[in-house]
């Protein structure tokens, strides 16, 4: 108990501490005018107050990610709690406020374009692609897993579910951002806090459950002996640090009323959403004897059936009605947006405006149609390709907000070195994954280590080049 106590405790210090020295390194300038303030359109670009763009950009971006993810990654054993503590303050914390106030800075532009503007046409190509490929694995993933959660407690055909979950998300993507997204999210943000807490509440005050009763860091406990590099950071993605965020954070990028709330927006809902990890990531460790007993429940029924399972047994019934109704806001709450994202990017990548609605409508529909047959497939498959180019994302952007601070003559090691720790872990699992290249573990993850080394001398060789050049390009 103490130990989580102290993870929680670390991951607000982070946010009073170096999320501060983040905020301080990129230069916030409160008398600059925000998109909503420049650009308002009524649908996209609307001013919205603070507490509520932070609640919109918590749910937006704790999709099942922070749930299932952890989860997942318990298998592993207690070196999971530690990937969510530094992976989040140092990782991923910084990739969520970057992504979000170099898209204020852009006049709200996607993250494709954003990293376009500093990595170049190719990077902004390969971000177009990987953007709507993940945005599409994100809204198919968020359709399916709340579709079973809702069969679990109704018995009402997961087809029908994932109908009229698609029909919402259809609502959801062309209708102006208050209509919906605003005026909701609160309510279910409020849900997310009952089920997050209430699980807590229930592991600590159970009489029957041991809060991490081994605390064993240097064992690998995985069932199926599952090497933790680098498996562990592509499976603990959301919670620690994940790409999905920077598609995410243009959203409210488009709506943020001053560059002063961006720390408590991007950095803190990053925070928030480590929080929710650290509970669930507990809760797989200390509600089961041991990883054998969750992996067998994982294996029946996919992570959804242990938060069935630990919701209903700690929090009874109605507690559990509750709790499991959070974990399936969660999904549906980034699922839409995931959508609108894709038709956002989609819309600057053709230059089709998204005023009038028939615009909107000539994207979503054609999009709609492909997520539902993607829907068709099978969702392990799904969930490996999500966590790889998951991954794969949140390292680009992490280069590109090095590169920006480069330019700008400012410190760029608090996003040059997760961007060359997390280059090592893509190319090291694509390497050597069952979706990838499968090449052996040992020289997958050296070339990966060989590989990270070399972008990172390259662009400290850039950065070297860029040091005595023109003034800054804030």
């Amino acid at each position: 108990m103490l130990f989580f106590i102290l993870c929680v405790s670390l991951l607000i210090l982070g946010y009073f501490t170096y999320g501060k020295i983040v905020e301080n390194i990129f230069g916030i300038d409160p008398d600059r005018l925000t998109p909503c303030k420049t650009m308002e359109d009524g649908v996209d670009y609307i001013s919205m107050p603070t507490w509520k763009v932070f609640f919109i950009q918590l749910l937006d971006i704790a999709g099942v990610g922070p749930i299932f993810g952890p989860i997942l990654a318990a298998l592993y054993g207690p070196v999971a709690l530690i990937w969510i503590v530094i992976g989040c303050i140092f990782a991923g914390g910084v990739h969520d406020f970057f992504s979000g106030m170099l898209s204020v800075r852009a006049n709200g532009q996607s993250i494709p374009e954003v990293v376009g503007d500093f990595l170049g046409m190719s990077a902004r190509q390969v971000m177009r692609l990987f953007s709507v490929i993940l945005l599409l694995l994100v809204g198919v993933v968020f359709v399916l897993s709340p579709a079973k959660l809702l069969n679990n407690l109704t018995g009402v055909n997961t087809q029908i579910l994932v109908g009229l979950i698609f029909v919402y998300y259809f609502a959801a993507t062309i209708l102006p951002i208050d209509k919906i997204i605003g005026r909701f999210y609160p309510i279910f943000g409020a849900l997310l806090l009952f089920m997050s807490f209430g699980v807590l509440a229930g592991l600590f005050f159970s009489s029957e459950v041991s809060v991490l009763p081994n605390l064993d860091f240097f064992t690998n406990t995985h069932p199926n002996d599952r090497p933790i590099w680098p498996l562990l950071f592509i499976t603990l993605s959301c919670g620690a640090i994940s790409g999905f965020h920077s598609t995410q954070s243009p959203l409210m990028a488009r709506c943020i009323r001053n560059e002063s709330n961006g720390r408590l927006v991007f950095y803190g809902a990053m925070i928030a959403e480590g929080v929710i990890a650290l509970i669930w990531a507990t809760a797989g460790l200390s509600f089961y004897v041991g990883p054998e007993a969750l992996n067998a429940v994982i294996a029946a029924g996919s992570p959804s059936a242990v938060v069935n399972e630990v919701c209903n047994t700690l929090l009874g019934p109605f507690g559990g009605f509750l709790a499991i109704m959070g974990v399936v806001i969660l999904p549906i709450t980034s699922g839409d947006t995931a959508f609108r994202s894709t038709r956002l990017i989609l819309a600057e990548t053709f230059k089709i405006e998204q005023k009038l609605p028939l615009k909107r409508l000539l994207i979503a529909v054609p999009l709609f149609v492909i997520a539902f047959l993607i829907s068709t497939q099978d969702f392990a498959v799904i969930w490996r390709y999500f966590g790889w180019s998951n991954q794969t994302l949140a390292t680009l952007v992490l280069w590109s907000a090095a590169v920006f601070l480069v330019q700008n003559h400012k410190f760029h090691w608090i996003a040059s070195i997760p961007a060359t720790f997390m280059t090592s872990i893509v190319f090291a699992f694509i390497l050597q994954a069952q979706i990838g290249l499968r090449l052996p573990a040992m020289f997958s993850n050296i070339t990966g280590g060989v590989v990270a080394a070399v972008v990172f001398i390259m662009f400290l060789i850039y950065a070297f080049k860029q040091r005595n050049d023109a003034p800054s390009k804030s």
